[in-house]
Parts: C-alpha cells; structure tokens; sequence
C-alpha cells in the first residue's frame, strides 16, 4: 500500500464488485475513497464531502450519468479550487456518440469496461495534474503555517519544522480541512487508515507532539472541540 496522497476520490456505480473492486484498488494506491451506487447519493456525498475527483458510471438506477454530471457542475470542489469537479467516465457503454457526448458534456476522460486497472490509475493522475486537484501540485498555508505535500517540508513563521511522516500525515489532513472540525474516527480512517473503531487515543497523543511543535512559537493552530475532535484554524488577527 502507498502512502496517502490526500486526494479524495467518489467512486459511483451500481455493481456492487465493480464498485468494491475500484475502492480497494484506489485506497491500496493511496487514494481517500467514498463510493454511491446511484446518481442521488453520489450527488449528496459530493455535497457533504467535496470530491478531487469523480469515477463515474453512465447506466444507474435513477439519474443517468451524463445527468449527473450537469449537477454536478454546479457543485463547489474540494479545497474551494475553481473550476468544475473533474469527471472520469467508467461505463459499458462504449458507443462512439456516448463517448463523444460524455467528453461534450465536460467529461475529463471516457473508460469503458473492462478496463486495465493501472491505465485506470495513470488516467486518473493524469486527470487530477492536468486539473490541478493533486495536493502535491500546491502548498497548504493556514496562517503562517506552510505545509508542502509534495517535498514533506513544513515551515511555521518561515522556521522549519522537523515531524515524523505519522505527524505529517496528521497535519497534512488537518491542513487540507482547515477551518473544518474533524472527528477522532474520521483521523484515524485518513491518517492510519482504521476502518472500524480503533483506539482514538492515538489521535490525542499525536495531536500533543504537533502542538509541542507547532503551538510554542506563536499563537495556538490545532484546537480541540471537546466531544467532536480537532480543527486547524487560522489564528484570528
């Protein structure tokens, strides 16, 4: 399994294997994966939970996917980055005008089934540097803090920071969310990748060491909303 690479994708299709088979793949790539299995429900977690990107099926039980699409261009994407969510085409429907209809309609790619899953894995990096929703292709800075995905280097004030990669996946997660309060069981699926109810007092003791390293030149960044979890927030002027 590779690290994480904090990019956040929704995986919607109606075949419960296909579906299984996709989010397993991407989450063993690193990817953050939530998956629907109709048009309504991928349209209500990409509403709840913005998306970097969407692996979409055309044929679902209720909204085809094309129509999907058109809603979903008016939803904002993730980390209030312009422009439309990037969509990628998964489908059986490999009829030349879907094809051509689906890419018309904003569509950043077209894959149709069965499929390669290591083509499917490098058009969806292609998609998500071309689009620029990969977090290594930007710097998060919430205040003074700095933190750069793609080098591992974390500034606060312009000092460097020195943090174990568990730290550093801590705060990239909390950086990529910042202002947003993150429950313990949310941390702990993103940054250790507990998928059931695993013991949050990880998530205190590693919230202590990035404050010992983060808090002591300056005003607080990580503050505890007792009986939710934590926020990062930009301390106020």
């Amino acid at each position: 399994m590779r690290e994480p690479t904090g990019e956040r994708l929704l995986v919607v299709d109606d075949e419960p294997t296909v579906k299984e088979l996709l989010a397993a793949t991407l989450r063993f790539a690193g990817f953050t994966v939530s998956s629907a299995d109709s048009g309504t429900r991928a349209l209500e977690a990409a509403r709840r939970d913005p998306p970097d990107l969407v692996l979409l099926d055309v044929m679902l039980p209720d909204l085809d996917g094309f129509e999907v699409l058109r809603r979903l261009r008016t939803l904002p994407r993730a980390g209030g980055r312009p422009g439309p969510v990037p969509v990628l085409f998964l489908t059986a429907r490999d009829a030349t005008a879907d094809k051509i209809n689906g890419l018309r309609l904003g569509g950043d790619d077209y894959v149709t089934k069965p499929f390669d899953l290591e083509e499917l894995l490098a058009r969806i990096r292609a998609i998500l540097r071309r689009t620029g929703a990969s977090p290594g292709d930007h710097t998060l800075t919430v205040g003074d803090l700095e933190v750069d995905p793609e080098g591992h280097q974390v500034t606060r004030g312009g000092v460097p920071v020195r943090l174990s990669p568990t730290e550093f996946r801590l705060l990239r997660h909390l950086a990529e969310n910042a202002g947003r309060v993150l429950p313990k069981a949310d941390i702990l699926q993103h940054v250790w990748r507990y998928d059931f109810a695993g013991d949050s007092s990880i998530v205190d003791t590693y919230i202590s060491y990035l404050r010992r390293k983060l808090d002591t030149g300056g005003p607080r960044l990580i503050h505890t909303v007792h009986g939710v979890g934590y926020v990062l927030r930009r301390p106020k002027p």
